[in-house]
């Protein structure tokens, strides 16, 4: 069983046919189980343009106000999760869309980063507070193909922003997948970002631990979620580059992109 967490610079807009997407397709209808978990960062941009609303980002997190909180919402489990779950409709898999709050599959608590020392109040912006994977364990082995955004929800009802990786790397954990593929816009992690000599091709956790603290901005939460998958009980984790079809078709293989082992 795999868990793909897609990345928002790769996302496709509607009704542009994606490489990526039929992969994901092929592989889910040739008999495995996978679950997809979409991010959408360049997409709420967009929209928070559009509305004149500005935000920032914090340690690789968005500062979400409550104006920011709809537009996250509207557009991730609403725009995006709708293109991806139609396109693979129209691939010929059996896909259904769902919010990662949705049948208590994450439940979040509010997420105060620390930054220079100090604990930073960011809005609603989640972390994985609790994880269920009832309701995708019934999904795949009814044959569905489970695609979730990462809009989390807390004890309390209120939405939260919960970033994709962390949700991907959450929802892996509690499946026990036997890997969650990271695709995002670089081939992998890099001990010395952006030298392309030290791109690391394979990692253990107690070494990326070590080097977690060198790491900055978006591949902060990719780190803090590949650790987060394995402790919790996925077997690997690999990071690639999801600008090319043909790096997931090799990751489903078992190659490529940087792998971390526990």
């Amino acid at each position: 069983m795999i868990v793909v967490k897609y990345g928002g610079h790769a996302l496709p807009r509607a009704g542009v046919p994606d490489a990526i997407l039929k992969v994901v397709a092929d592989f889910h209808n040739s008999g495995e189980k996978i679950v997809l978990v979409h991010g959408g960062g360049p997409q709420v941009d967009a929209e928070l343009a559009i509305h004149g609303i500005s935000t920032e980002m914090i340690s690789g997190y968005r500062q979400t106000s409550p104006e920011v909180f709809e537009i996250v919402q509207k557009v991730l489990s609403g725009q995006v999760l709708r293109t991806l779950v139609n396109q693979l409709v129209g691939y010929g898999a059996n896909a259904v869309g769902l919010s990662a709050g949705d049948g208590a599959t994450i439940r979040a608590q509010q997420m105060s980063p620390v930054v220079d020392g100090k604990s930073l109040d960011i809005g609603l912006v989640g972390d994985v507070a609790s994880t269920d994977p009832k309701l995708l364990t019934i999904l795949l082995s009814a044959g569905f193909l489970p695609v979730l955004s990462p809009v989390a929800v807390n004890e309390d009802g209120t939405g939260l922003n919960l970033n994709g990786d962390l949700a991907a790397g959450a929802v892996g954990g509690a499946l026990k997948s036997d890997e969650v593929i990271f695709m995002t816009d670089v081939p992998g992690i890099y001990k010395d970002f952006p030298d392309p000599s030290s791109l690391i091709s394979s990692i253990t956790s107690e070494e990326l631990t070590i080097l977690q603290p060198t790491f900055a901005s978006g591949m902060i939460p990719k780190v803090k979620a590949a650790l987060a998958a394995l402790s919790a009980g996925a077997k690997q984790v690999r990071v690639i580059d999801g600008r090319d079809s043909k790096n997931l078709l090799l990751a489903l293989r078992g190659e490529g992109g940087t792998v971390v082992t526990k």
